[in-house]
């Protein structure tokens, strides 16, 4: 992948610091707010002390129910609140009983969002504890429809909207957020939301989501994170004949005058926030988001999840579903439908993977993959033609039309979707894959469920329960024949937690593609005999802090081995630093 972007960026590599990029500055490392026990008396500062009604309409310091009675006396709550004391156990049951009671996901979406905006600590703690249950909630699948109703749904703002409005004071904008040590930045514009499309400012939901995960699953404190929509117009008609959209009103902006917003935001963050603060790019259409990925990946700590975080994750589950299928990467060939930015992010790093463990150089091993767009497999005699980020894998091969001939031809062990195309895995393709496999591996992970490339029942059911199947958004378990099968699902969530976690805590200043094999590394590990009896290819998501503390750890020993890390001596046990570094949702007692 840094062999591509140093193509774009004239051979510049992550490694080159530049004096000039590295300014002073920096996030303060506040984390020792979480060492507290519950235990400890902590005060509820906000911009004074927080007391009465303004302390149970501040969601960092509410607890409902669970104030005590000298809490009730000291900050003046004494008929605020009805007599009976709670606990977080007792309000964590009663909240998840009114979830299971609604029918409709984006209902609960909203009843979790309600709850993220009056009582912080509780919205994490159920997160935590129902992990399997609420993460289709807050996230993919129904974060999806929740984007696409997004003015409708609209309450309350839960982060900064940065439009084309504020050009020339991007700066001011910032400031205005009331977080001044900000750890982690997700930023959207909105213009390629899941499989989606263009959604515009209502895409706010994916950095809100992506952060809720941030501190759930990867423990960065909620204050530390900032989720931002860069509003630039957008080319939907209906959003845009839409009385309810929330955003500019007008066709996007392209080109020198959608460079120089991005440019001034990226400056204004660097200012503000420092050196070290992560910004995450989020669903930026193909031919942005390579650019600015090349452009900012030698000057800031980015990093696009779309491209790196969804290649990471891909290549954990195929490394762990090795022990199925037998051999090692090398072994095998690769096929995908969908040349974008998760597509050519996931084949990059497999083949520097596979360049890594067998001593080839990334040409070669390249070869090993095959890649189909919208025309057809990619294949030299369409090389003039094609985007910078698709000409590495155009490999010598007579033109082929379309999936199903291509997967004939070329005879792939392993079959990956990224095309954000529903059913486009048919049965002839599926099938074709079944005649030329015994095991096939076949990775089906557009979003939301409706893009799925196919169900985890077709899959299972066309190749006589033979796949291997792991898919983007959940599927439930399928019966076959008598036996259960448990689809695993690849979900970028295993991932960029732990990733920003590391990056954290070591103080790291950029994102090399090394990091990202690390992570890679650390989730295959975690992956257990039991998991591979159900024929799963990722662990449980009941474990995911504790993977996460173990991706956090892989990722900041090689910031400190590449030099990329600034927060010195480096810890000597990483696991239990990353763990004691974890924000905690449990109530603190006050003073």
């Amino acid at each position: 992948m840094e062999s591509t972007l140093k193509d774009i960026r004239d051979g510049a590599s992550v490694l080159d610091l530049d004096p000039k990029a590295t300014v002073g500055g920096g996030v303060e490392d506040l984390y020792g707010e979480d060492f507290a026990t519950e235990d400890q008396l902590v005060t509820p500062w906000t911009v004074s002390v927080a007391s009465g009604y303004s302390l149970l309409r501040d969601p960092r310091h509410n607890k409902g129910l669970a104030f005590n009675e000298k809490e009730r006396d000291a900050h003046y709550l004494r008929g605020l609140l009805p007599p009976v004391l709670s606990t977080q156990e007792l309000q964590e049951r009663k909240l998840m009983n009114n979830i299971r009671e609604y029918q409709v996901p984006l209902q609960k979406y909203m009843a979790m969002m309600d709850l993220q905006e009056r009582n912080e600590r509780l919205f994490y703690k159920l997160l935590i504890d129902n992990v399997e249950e609420l993460l289709p909630v807050v996230y993919t699948p129904t974060v999806g429809e929740a984007c696409q109703k997004y003015g409708s749904i609209f309450r309350r703002p839960q982060g900064l909207y940065i439009s084309l409005k504020e050009k020339g004071k991007i700066l001011e904008v910032l400031k205005n957020w009331p977080e001044r040590r900000i750890q982690v930045i997700v930023v959207t514009d909105g213009e390629r939301i899941l499989g989606l499309g263009d959604l515009g400012c209502q895409g706010m939901g994916i950095p809100v989501g992506k952060l809720s995960l941030y501190t759930a699953l990867g423990g960065v404190r909620p204050s530390a994170c900032l989720p931002i929509t860069i509003d630039v117009g957008t080319n939907n008609e209906k959003l845009l004949a839409n009385e309810f959209y929330i955003g500019l009103k007008q066709r996007r902006a392209t080109g020198k005058e959608y460079s120089e917003f991005l440019q001034e935001f990226m400056s204004a963050v660097k200012q503000n926030y420092g050196e070290k603060v992560l910004i995450q790019f989020e669903d930026f259409a193909n031919h942005n988001a390579f650019d600015l990925l090349a452009k900012y990946g030698t000057s800031h700590l980015v990093f696009n999840d779309d491209i790196q975080g969804t290649a990471s994750v891909v290549l954990a589950g195929i490394v762990s579903a090795l022990q199925l299928l037998g051999g090692t990467l090398a072994d095998h060939k690769f096929l995908f439908l969908g040349a974008g930015e998760a597509g050519t992010g996931i084949a990059e790093l497999i083949a520097l993977e596979m360049s890594r463990q067998t001593k080839c150089p990334i040409e070669e091993t390249r070869k090993k993959i095959w890649l189909v767009d919208s025309r057809g497999l990619i294949v030299s005699s369409r090389k003039d033609s094609l985007q910078h980020f698709k000409k590495p894998w155009a490999h010598e091969h007579e033109p082929v039309n379309d999936l199903l001939h291509a997967v004939k031809v070329i005879k792939p062990t392993v079959l990956i979707g990224s095309s954000g195309v529903g059913k486009a895995f048919t049965k002839e393709v599926i099938e074709a894959m079944a005649s030329c496999n015994e095991k096939p591996l076949i990775l089906a992970l557009s979003n939301p469920t409706s893009q799925s490339e196919c169900t985890a029942e077709e899959a299972y059911t066309w190749t006589q329960g033979r796949a291997i199947f792991a898919s983007g958004s959940p599927f439930d378990p399928v019966e076959y024949n008598g036996k259960t099968f448990v689809p695993g699902q690849a979900n970028n969530a295993y991932i960029f937690p732990g990733l920003g976690l590391g990056l954290v805590i070591s103080g790291a200043i950029r994102v090399h593609d090394d990091m990202l094999l690390a992570a890679s590394e650390a989730l295959a590990r975690q992956v257990t005999q039991e998991n591979f009896d159900k024929g799963l290819i990722y662990p449980r998501f009941s474990n995911i802090r504790k993977i996460s503390a173990h991706i956090a750890a892989n990722v900041a020993a090689k910031a400190y081995e590449l030099g990329l890390a600034t927060r010195l001596p480096q810890p000597e046990n990483l696991v239990k630093y990353a763990e004691s570094c974890m924000y905690s949702p449990l109530y603190r007692s006050y003073r």
